[in-house]
C-alpha cells in the first residue's frame, strides 16, 4: 500500500484502439458517471474537452482522455494537461437514457467515446452495481493505417471531500481484470453528512480487461502526461514512497498498453470505473450495505469481474432500454418530450442509493441535492414517483418503506407522516425543523394507492393499513382547509387555505376509500369516497374565481398550478368533474412566459416537474405541447449550466435553486398516464 496526496493524483490507462458520430438538443449539463449521489461526474460544458469534469455539486472530479495519432496528441476529455496537446474536434454528442455518446475527429482518426450507466430499474442487482462503462470505437477517417494510442485518467479528487485529504492506493488484479484502487487513508465510514459534500470513504476502482496485458506502475502526473504527448511512452518509475505536497507534482497510477495500427476497420475497447462505498447508509444507528453487497462473500473485485463478464449483454440491454424509452416517450408527447425524458432519466435514478434493509429487503433513499441534504424526503419521493411507477414500482415501495417504518416502530410519535428520516447519508430520524402534515400524509396515501394500481395488488397497502388509516383520519379533519402550514411549494412563504394542498387531501381520502374497498372494507371505502366527493363540491364552490380557481380560498385574483389534480385522472377516481381540469389548463395557457408556466401568481419562478404533471391534464395536443415545449426550451437554453434545476425563472430561464434532484422523475407523468390508459397519447387528437 502506498500513500499519495490527492490533488492532481490520477489513475490512468494507455491503450491501442478505433471510432464514429451524432447529436440531440443541448442539455445544461451532460451526465458522464451516474451511480448515486456521491459517485456522480458531469460535464458542465457543450464540449467535453473545454473544462474539467465535475461532481454534480460543481467540485472537480477530474477525468482526462488523450489520444495519440501518428505522433500528435489530442485531448478529447477534460482539460489538456500541457500546451503540447491539441484539442480533438468534437463533432457531436447524444444523450440517451443510460448513455452519453461523444464523437470526435482526431487528426485522420474518428473516435467515439461512450459513457454507459446501466441503471436498468427492472434489475435491482444491476441497478445497484456501482460500476459504469467507458467504451470507445476508433477507425481511420481515410484509407491509410494510423498508429494510435489512448490514455485515460481518473483523478484522486474523486474519493475525497476536499483535495487536501491523504489517499492510499493499491493494485488488485482479478482473473478478468487489471485493477487499481484509491481511497482516503482515514476511511471515516459514514462520518460525514450534509448537502454540498462528497464521499471520503470507500474505494475508487479503475479496471481494464486483463487480455490487454497491462502493467500498473506509479509516476509523477505531469511527467507521465508530457511523456505520453511527446513519445507515447511512460517515464521511468518514480520513488512512490516519496512524500508529495498537494501542489508538488503529486504521483499518479498508470497502466500502459502497446500501441496499435488503426485502419478503416473499427476497433473497440472499454474500461470500468467503479466505487465501493463499503457501507452506504446509517439507518436508525445501523450501518447498511449497498444492495449489490448483500450476497455473502460479495467483494468489490467480484463485483468488477461480474461487470466485465456482463459487459456485452449489458451494453445491448442498455441500448434496447434507451430506444424503448425514447420511442414510448415520443409516441406519448413527440420528439421534444422524448428528449426531456431521455435526459432526465439518469439524473432521477442517480440521486438515490439502493441498500439492503435489516431484514434483507430493498430500501431506496433519495437525497435532496442542493436543497437541504435531507434523506428519504417524502415530498421529493412524491414528484419523482412517475418514473418508478412506470419502470419498477418495487423501487417506489423501497423509497416509502423507511417513512412507514419510522412511524410503525414508534420512533416517530406524531399522528402524521414525517418529512424525512435524516440528513444524507444518516437516516436516524427527521432533521428538517418543520412538519408538513397535510403534504406528507396526502403524499404517502396517494402513492400507496398508485402502487396498488401499478402492481395490481393490495399487499403493500395491507402491510401498512394501520398507519394509512391514522393519516387518513388526520386528513379527514384537517385536510380540506389546511392551516398555515408548510407545503412543498412554499418558497414564497407559508400559506393557509392552500387550494392545491386541499386537492391533495381530498384525493388522498378518495385513494384511501378505493384501497379500503379493495382490501375488504366496503363500508369504510364508501364513507371516504363519499367524503371526498362532498369535499370536492365544497372545494369548487369555495375556490372558484370567475374563469379559474384561486391560489387560496381567501385570496381572489390569484391562481396556482393545481398539479395534484392529475391523480384524479390517472387513477380514475372521478372525484372532481372533468371541467375543473379543463378550466385550469385553459387559464394556464394565458399565464405562460418564455420558459414555462409560473408556479403561482406570486412569482415568475416555477417547478418544471409540476408543469409536466399539469400537462397530463391537457385534453388536446395543442394544449399539451403549449405546456411542455417551454420546458424543453428552458432546458435547451438556460444559462445555468448544471444538472437540470427543477426550480427556474420562467422569464430569464435561469436557475433559482436546486440541481441534480430526483424530482425530474416527475417528467414521466404524461408517459405514465399514457401507459396506464392504453397508450393514449398527446401527439394527435
Amino acid at each position: 500500500m502506498k500513500r499519495l496526496l490527492v490533488t492532481g493524483s490520477v489513475f490512468f490507462f494507455i491503450f491501442s484502439i478505433s471510432c464514429q458520430g451524432q447529436h440531440h438538443f443541448r442539455p445544461p449539463a451532460y451526465p458522464l458517471i451516474t451511480v448515486d449521489p456521491y459517485f456522480s461526474i458531469w460535464s458542465f460544458h457543450d464540449t467535453l474537452n473545454n473544462a474539467s469534469t465535475v461532481h454534480w455539486t460543481g467540485r472537480d472530479n477530474s477525468l482526462v482522455g488523450l489520444i495519440r495519432v501518428d505522433g500528435l496528441t489530442y485531448c478529447f476529455l477534460g482539460l489538456a494537461p500541457n500546451p503540447q496537446i491539441q484539442k480533438a474536434k468534437q463533432i457531436s454528442v447524444r444523450v440517451t437514457a443510460t448513455r452519453t455518446i461523444y464523437h470526435f475527429k482526431c487528426g485522420m482518426v474518428n473516435l467515439t467515446w461512450t459513457f454507459t450507466a446501466p441503471l436498468l430499474p427492472g434489475r435491482l442487482d444491476l441497478f445497484s452495481r456501482p460500476a459504469d462503462y467507458l467504451s470507445w470505437q476508433i477507425s481511420a477517417a481515410d484509407h491509410a493505417i494510423h498508429k494510435v494510442q489512448l490514455y485515460f485518467s481518473a483523478a484522486g479528487n474523486i474519493p475525497v471531500n476536499t483535495p487536501d485529504q491523504v489517499i492510499t492506493w493499491k493494485k488488485e488484479n482479478t482473473p478478468w481484470l487489471q485493477v487499481v484502487r484509491a481511497g482516503t487513508e482515514s476511511q471515516h465510514i459514514l462520518g460525514r453528512k450534509g448537502d454540498n459534500v462528497r464521499i471520503d470513504w470507500g474505494w475508487l476502482y479503475l479496471a481494464v480487461p486483463s487480455a490487454n496485458h497491462a502493467v500498473t506502475t506509479v509516476f509523477e502526473n505531469d511527467r507521465a502526461e508530457q511523456a505520453f504527448a511527446g513519445s507515447g511512452t511512460l517515464p521511468s518509475q518514480m520513488d512512490s514512497d516519496t512524500p508529495r505536497a498537494a501542489d508538488d507534482r503529486p504521483a499518479v497510477l498508470c497502466t500502459s498498453l502497446d500501441p496499435g495500427a488503426v485502419g478503416r476497420v473499427v476497433r473497440t475497447g472499454h474500461l470500468i470505473l467503479a466505487y465501493d462505498d463499503l457501507y452506504s447508509i446509517e439507518y436508525f444507528h445501523r450501518w447498511l450495505r449497498p444492495w449489490w453487497r448483500r450476497v455473502p462473500g460479495m467483494t468489490a473485485l467480484r463485483m468488477l469481474d461480474d461487470a466485465e463478464k456482463d459487459y456485452g449483454q449489458v451494453r445491448q440491454d442498455c441500448q434496447q432500454f434507451d430506444s424503448g424509452l425514447y420511442r414510448e416517450a415520443e409516441q406519448t408527447g413527440g420528439r421534444k418530450y422524448a428528449e426531456i425524458c431521455s435526459l432526465a432519466f439518469r439524473q432521477a435514478m442517480a440521486a438515490h442509493k439502493l441498500v439492503a434493509g435489516p431484514r434483507g429487503h430493498p430500501l431506496l433513499f433519495n437525497k435532496e441535492c442542493f436543497s437541504n441534504g435531507s434523506i428519504g424526503t417524502v415530498d421529493v419521493t412524491y414528484p419523482s414517483s412517475p418514473v418508478f411507477l412506470r419502470y419498477n414500482p418495487v423501487l417506489l415501495e423501497a423509497l416509502m418503506t423507511p417513512i412507514f417504518h419510522y412511524s410503525e416502530s414508534g420512533l416517530w410519535k406524531k399522528p402524521i407522516a414525517a418529512h424525512d428520516v435524516g440528513t444524507y447519508p444518516i437516516a436516524d430520524g427527521q432533521t428538517y425543523p418543520e412538519d408538513m402534515p397535510v403534504e406528507e400524509c396526502g403524499n404517502m396515501i396517494i402513492l400507496t394507492a398508485a402502487i396498488t394500481r401499478a402492481t395490481h395488488s393490495t399487499a403493500f397497502a395491507i402491510l401498512h393499513w394501520k398507519t394509512l388509516s391514522l393519516w387518513a383520519r388526520y386528513l379527514e379533519t384537517q385536510g380540506f382547509d389546511p392551516a398555515n402550514q408548510l407545503c412543498t411549494d412554499d418558497f414564497a412563504g407559508h400559506l393557509a387555505h392552500n387550494a392545491n394542498l386541499s386537492i391533495k387531501a381530498i384525493l388522498a381520502l378518495a385513494c384511501y376509500g378505493r384501497m379500503a374497498t379493495l382490501t375488504g372494507h366496503p363500508d369504510t371505502g364508501q364513507k371516504y369516497t363519499d367524503l371526498a366527493r362532498a369535499d370536492a363540491r365544497r372545494w369548487m364552490q369555495k375556490d372558484l374565481d370567475s374563469d379559474h380557481y384561486s391560489l387560496t380560498f381567501d385570496r381572489k385574483g390569484t391562481w396556482s398550478q393545481k398539479y395534484n389534480l392529475v391523480w384524479d385522472r390517472i387513477l380514475d377516481l372521478h372525484i372532481f368533474p372533468s371541467g375543473v381540469a379543463r378550466t385550469e389548463v385553459s387559464y394556464y395557457l394565458t399565464k405562460q412566459h418564455t420558459y414555462g408556466l409560473p408556479l403561482d401568481s406570486r412569482k415568475t419562478y416555477t417547478k418544471s416537474d409540476w408543469i409536466l404533471w399539469v400537462s397530463a391534464l391537457a385534453d388536446s395536443p395543442v394544449a399539451f405541447h403549449a405546456l411542455v415545449n417551454p420546458v424543453w426550451k428552458y432546458i435547451d437554453e438556460t444559462p445555468s449550466r448544471v444538472p437540470i434545476s427543477d426550480w427556474h425563472d420562467t422569464v430569464t430561464g435561469r436557475q433559482v435553486g436546486f440541481q441534480a434532484r430526483s424530482v425530474v422523475g416527475g417528467y414521466f407523468m404524461p408517459l405514465l398516464y399514457a401507459y396506464w390508459h392504453n397508450h393514449r397519447n398527446f401527439t394527435s387528437p
